[in-house]
Formats: structure tokens, C-alpha cells, sequence
């Protein structure tokens, strides 16, 4: 498949690298300019903005949550059968409050709106240490499954298949509206769960005490005297979120 990636950071990457690994065409962007991507390693043909939105399959957006408003107009141009992936999560503290969202709007809802157009809400509840190191063949006893929800059926079907690929088990989330149980402050999110933990704990989310969980999970990770390994945070998620 032919895949266009806005956004370099370690998500971005360790998307495309597995991409590629797998036999796919991929181009990456950074929505700020081509210059931002020289001297970066990266697995995939670098391109310009204007530039990874052509013929491609799907697009993988993966860029900061306040940002996301800013590539409206490169969204625009995508043609509608492309499928538009959405890879952010919401934290007040680095993208300041937005309104809609603290009044009780699904996050990949307001991403939708502000991209004008459906999206697939994925690879969002893996750490980026999980994806580049925690993959492992379809079968593997205790596989790591990510979340996966959207509206259409076919798009997100196709997403699935591409995270099996990636070295991941898929578990239907639901629609876009039922994202939130794959969002930060919830069980399902960076706890390394197996599809059936998983299916569980997005069961078991519940959408009022998230955002009090995701910002207690920050505030002991920003007020540890020492750096906290990933089997650190994972645990930390995991001890938060289900509490």
C-alpha cells in the first residue's frame, strides 16, 4: 500500500520504519517543512507537506493534539478515498485546555471536526518504546494489541490489518464516538494489554474520572527525582488507570 506520514516524531518513525519493513511505499512530512526532517534517520522518502498527500492509500497524522488545526488546509486536499489516521492524545499541559473537549467531547471527535473529514483513531494507546520494540508474530503467546475506532468499517478493517502487520493483535474499539476508551486516564491506554485484556478494559473505561487519572499518572511522572524506565510507566498506567 502506498501510505503518506505528517509527522516525524517517534510515533511517526516507528510507524514508517515498520512500514517500509513490510514492503509498503511510504513518504513522511513534518508539517512545519521539508528542512525540519534533515539530519533525522528516518525509513521512508522524505517530502514535502504539499507533497505526501499524493497518490497515496492512507494517510497517518501523527503531529501534536494543538496542532492538528494547523494542517486543515492540507487535509482538504486529500482525496476522500484516502483513509486519514489519527494518531494524538489530549494533554491539557502541553496543548493548553480546549473548551469542547473539557465540556465532554471525544477528543477524535473535535480532531475530526477540526480536520473536516472522517478519521481512524489509531496507534494512540502504545508508547512509542511498545512499537519499535514490543512487536511480535501473529500467534505469540501474551501479543500486545492496539485499540482501533472510526466509523467506517472497511477503513478501520484495513487499519487492522496493517497493525497485525506491524507486529500487533486489533481490537475494534468501536465508533468514533467510543474512542475516549482508548484515551488517556483510561485502562486500555499504555498498559500493554493482549486483544482479550484489552477488550476488556475498554469495557471497563469509564469517561467521567479519565482526565482526573491521566493528569494524576503526569503529575507523579513529572515529580520523580528519577527517570522512569518504560516497564516504569507502564506499570504507573497500569496501577492508575485501573484504580
Amino acid at each position: 500500500m502506498r501510505f503518506g506520514i505528517i509527522g516525524a516524531g517517534p510515533i511517526g518513525s516507528n510507524i514508517s520504519k515498520k512500514l517500509v519493513e513490510n514492503g509498503h511505499d511510504v513518504k513522511i512530512a513534518d508539517a512545519r517543512g521539508i528542512e525540519r526532517l534533515e539530519g533525522k534517520e528516518l525509513t521512508g522518502t522524505p517530502v514535502s507537506v504539499e507533497d505526501v498527500i499524493t497518490n497515496i492509500e492512507v494517510l497517518i497524522i501523527s503531529i501534536p493534539f494543538h496542532a492538528l488545526p494547523s494542517i486543515r488546509n492540507v487535509v482538504d486536499q486529500v482525496g476522500e478515498e484516502v483513509i486519514v489516521v489519527d494518531t494524538s492524545n489530549y494533554y491539557p499541559h502541553i496543548s493548553n485546555r480546549i473548551e469542547e473537549i473539557e465540556n465532554g467531547m471525544v477528543e477524535s471527535v473535535w480532531v475530526s471536526n477540526q480536520l473536516g473529514r472522517p478519521i481512524i483513531k489509531a496507534f494512540n494507546n502504545l508508547l512509542a518504546y511498545t512499537l519499535e520494540h514490543e512487536r511480535t508474530p501473529e500467534g505469540t503467546s501474551g501479543r500486545i494489541a492496539i485499540a482501533i475506532a472510526g466509523n467506517d468499517q472497511q477503513h478501520k478493517q484495513k487499519i487492522m490489518v496493517i497493525a497485525n502487520e506491524l507486529g500487533f493483535d486489533a481490537v475494534d474499539s468501536g465508533s468514533l464516538s467510543d474512542s475516549w476508551r482508548q484515551q488517556p486516564g483510561t485502562p486500555a491506554y499504555c498498559t500493554e494489554l493482549t486483544k482479550e485484556e484489552l477488550t476488556i478494559a475498554l469495557k471497563k473505561a469509564n469517561k467521567e474520572k479519565a482526565p482526573y487519572l491521566r493528569d494524576k499518572a503526569i503529575e507523579k511522572l513529572l515529580a520523580a527525582t528519577n527517570r522512569y524506565s518504560h516497564k516504569d510507566i507502564v506499570n504507573l498506567n497500569r496501577e492508575i488507570y485501573n484504580s
